[in-house]
């Protein structure tokens, strides 16, 4: 299982340590992931997904999973999120 986030495609990065002698030694920078479980109002399911805690935020202020994955590009989605995209297009489709 990669560390990335499925929604936002937050990743791992690396950089250095630097000391107070100004020694630089390599080091990763985690992001902040979460196991979540999302509710997509338009399908009427759980989804579980690990998603990085900046990307949760993003899903409370659009108003959920669903207006979330409508607005985001798909270059940042997994194929998981990209799926449930998809989806969630075809049936409001269906409804409208």
């Amino acid at each position: 299982m990669s560390r990335r986030c499925e929604l936002s495609g937050k990743a791992v990065m690396s950089g250095n340590n630097v000391s107070h002698a100004n020694r630089k030694t390599r080091r990763r920078f985690l992001p902040n992931l979460c196991q979540v479980t999302l509710i997509s109002d338009a399908l009427g399911r759980q989804f579980s997904l690990r998603v990085s805690a900046h990307a949760l935020r993003s899903v409370e202020h659009n108003g959920g999973l669903d207006p979330f994955l409508l607005k985001a590009s798909d270059a940042q989605l997994s194929s998981r999120a990209l799926k449930l995209k998809r989806a969630i297009e075809k049936v409001q489709a269906v409804a409208a």
